[in-house]
C-alpha cells in the first residue's frame, strides 16, 4: 500500500488492478484527511504511513489545501476497458478528483 499511495500522491493518477485501486482508496482518503488538519501530529502519522518525506510534503502543501472545503471522496476509481494481457485481471485508474 505504501508504494501505491506514494505513487498516487506524486503522480496524482495511476493505473493498477481494480482490486488494488479499491483497497488503496480508504488508505489515501485518510492521508488526505491528515493533510487537511495540517498539524505536527498528523504530519508524523502521514510520514509513518507513506514512508517518504517528499510525498508527504506534496500531500500537505498542495493536495491537502485543495480539498479543504470538501467533506470526503477525494479519489475516483475509473475502470479501464482494455483488460490485462493474458490473464483476466481488471484494470482501473485511481486519481484525485
Amino acid at each position: 500500500m505504501k508504494s501505491l499511495a506514494r505513487s498516487l500522491v506524486l503522480e496524482e493518477r495511476i493505473s493498477t488492478t481494480e482490486a488494488k485501486a479499491k483497497a488503496l482508496r480508504p488508505f489515501v482518503e485518510r492521508l488526505v484527511t491528515y493533510a487537511k488538519k495540517n498539524t505536527l501530529a498528523s504530519r508524523r502519522l502521514a510520514i509513518t504511513r507513506l514512508g517518504d518525506k517528499e510525498a508527504v510534503k506534496k500531500l500537505f502543501d498542495s493536495i491537502g489545501p485543495r480539498y479543504a472545503e470538501r467533506a470526503g471522496g477525494y479519489t475516483r476509481v475509473t475502470k479501464r476497458t482494455k483488460r490485462g494481457s493474458n490473464d483476466a485481471r481488471k484494470l482501473a485508474y485511481i486519481a484525485f478528483v
